[in-house]
């Protein structure tokens, strides 16, 4: 999704780990079949009302199990009130009248004795919410420990947290995704990365409680607490949903319209808020890395910019992305073991000097909205999904040839910074300059941008001119800095890593590699992505791009989907080398 935008001409990267459509909803939804499992001998319930709003609130419900083992689950209650249920997660959620049940997803239906699982939804209410009184596990009356009452998650960590630390990746372990983990480990080669940690995109409503029967947010939040073993641990995040999502681009368009903020603020930041911060996994480093693709555009893609997209103006003129990105600050950050990193870009997108301040600015505005203060960001990450090389070693930007500096080489185009690594650098200061904390850390994404094997220059390029010494040198080897979809050539980068550098918080993979950018030909599909042509292969550019090729590789899927054939190019052309 990271798109690369030089004036006069800019482009972006479209990126999206695109986890399709689940619903777990209630209202006039058929009641299921109760499980065919033993009943539970014994049980307890902790049913805790999360955060609550005008028409509605959000609820989280643990369940244990102090009975005999079960391989499947289904708990009863009935509301007091008028209490409707509208979503639900980590459970199937079903309403009739008053009574409603929850029954185990795929993946938590078995509890052994003493065992415990989570679930939460969302639900309509108007006048009292009171806090159910009677549960039934398997037809068994529970025991309830106690209710909760209407309440934001904690702002600092409960009791028995880690301490909040400066940089969360420092001395931590960090999750390692089984799903992705499975599908790297499937391909040729792939065991030799399999083990690396990736990003949880939840790129829409319907993630957090998990597609198709795959992983949802307590799912993740659950095998992560596993993997941790009661160390210091990190889990990555990517909130990923705005209104009119990746406005200047087609790739990775997502399910909410210019308009719907609220669906995005009441179904998509207050669900996730409500499950982290649930104080099961209050020792968790939780690191989310807040809206891919957006707050840039704000100042790279808008009137009177040459290269104004109409759908970015839409959203410059409804302010939706600095509403958006205020409200997932300000809930997210509400929770003590959230760590905030706000995507920025990355050099090729926002290193020129008319880009450079002007997103500062845009990322103080987003970062004061809808209550959220700066506090409320542990820093930011650049490089999301996109292909600069992190550090560019043959040659540097105050270099000159034949009298000509480097910023005059086409490569460069004026650009202030040649690689990820003096970008991000430069960018924490200037963003510290406009009122951030000067203890912000900076994320780069190498998952994607190492650019080795045989193409990989061993040294500078020839002095002959400043673009045969430039491209003779450059690590990366795009066509164009301003091709983003499915690179040809490209490879993993450094491999994830705390403390890299000064002022880095961590090198990460937060784009998990395999996955597409987006698809090169169109193909229908139900999850608003569009088909862009930067991602077909035969595409000859267009002005962002100068109208070169883009690059692509060919017979990509949609967004997210994996791809194959990318991921075993990553392999072979990875730095370091595998």
């Amino acid at each position: 999704m990271s798109r690369t935008l030089t004036p006069p001409r800019r482009a972006r990267t479209a990126v999206l780990a695109a986890l399709a459509l689940v619903a777990a909803a209630a209202g006039t939804a058929t009641v299921l079949e109760g499980p065919a499992s033993a009943a539970a001998a014994g049980c307890t319930v902790d049913y805790k009302i999360q955060s609550s709003w005008s028409g509605g609130f959000s609820a989280a419900v643990a369940v244990t199990n102090t009975g005999d083992a079960v391989s499947s689950w289904k708990l009863d209650w009935s509301f007091a009130g008028n209490q409707k249920v509208t979503q639900g997660w980590s459970s199937t959620v079903t309403q009739s009248g008053t009574a409603v049940s929850a029954t185990n997803a795929s993946w938590n239906g078995t509890l052994a004795t003493g065992a415990s699982t989570s679930f939460g939804f969302n639900a309509d209410v108007t006048g009292t919410n009171a806090v159910p009184t009677t549960f039934k596990l398997n037809g068994v009356t529970c025991n309830v420990p106690g209710g909760g009452t209407p309440t934001d998650p904690p702002t600092t960590p409960p009791p028995g947290s880690s301490a909040r630390v400066d940089n969360p990746y420092a001395g931590a372990g960090v999750y390692v995704n089984p799903e992705w983990s499975r599908k790297a480990a499937a391909e040729p080669g792939g065991t030799k990365v399999s083990n690396q940690p990736t990003g949880v995109w939840l790129d829409r409503i319907a993630a957090i409680n998990g597609v198709n029967g795959g992983m949802g947010l307590r799912a993740h939040l659950d095998a992560a607490l596993t993997q941790a073993a009661g160390k210091a641990f990190v889990v990555q995040l990517v909130i990923y949903n705005l209104p009119g999502r990746d406005c200047a681009a087609l790739a990775s368009n997502g399910e909410l319209g210019p308009t719907e903020i609220t669906r995005y603020q009441k179904e998509y930041i207050d669900p996730i808020a409500a499950i982290l911060g649930d104080t099961k996994y209050a020792n968790l480093r939780i690191v989310t890395t807040v809206e891919i693709d957006s707050l840039p555009n704000l100042v790279t893609n808008v009137s009177p910019r040459p290269t104004v997209t109409p759908q970015c103006d839409v959203m410059k003129a409804n302010g939706n992305y600095i509403k958006g990105v205020g409200y997932a600050l300000n809930k997210l950050g509400a929770v003590g073991n959230v760590y905030n990193y706000v995507d920025a870009g990355h050099h090729g997108w926002i290193g020129w000097d008319d880009n450079f301040n002007a997103s500062a600015q845009i990322f103080k505005q987003a970062a004061t909205a809808e209550g959220s203060t700066v506090d409320k960001v542990a820093g930011f990450i650049v490089n999301t999904a996109n292909y600069g090389a992190t550090k560019e070693n043959n040659y540097t930007i105050n270099d000159s040839v034949a009298g000509k500096s480097v910023r005059e080489s086409k490569w460069v185009d004026w650009n202030r910074y040649v690689d990820e690594q003096s970008f991000a650098q430069a960018f924490r200061q200037e963003l510290v300059g406009v009122g951030f904390p000067s203890g912000i850390g900076m994320l780069i994404d190498t998952s994607r941008n190492g650019w080795g094997g045989t193409a990989r220059p061993a040294g500078p390029g020839a002095q002959t001119t400043v673009d045969t010494y430039v491209d003779g040198g450059r690590y990366d080897r795009r066509i164009h800095l301003g091709n983003w979809c499915n690179q040809s050539g490209a490879g993993l980068g450094e491999r994830p890593k705390a403390a890299p550098a000064t002022g880095i918080d961590a090198y990460v993979w937060m784009k998990p590699p395999g996955e597409s950018d987006g698809a090169s030909k169109v193909i229908p599909n139900d999850q608003g992505k569009g088909f862009d042509q930067m991602c077909d292969p035969t595409y000859t550019g267009n002005p962002r791009n100068n109208n070169h090729m883009s690059g692509a590789l060919p017979n990509a899927p949609l967004s997210g989907d994996w791809f194959s054939a990318q991921f075993q190019e990553l392999l072979k052309n990875a730095y370091p080398a595998l």
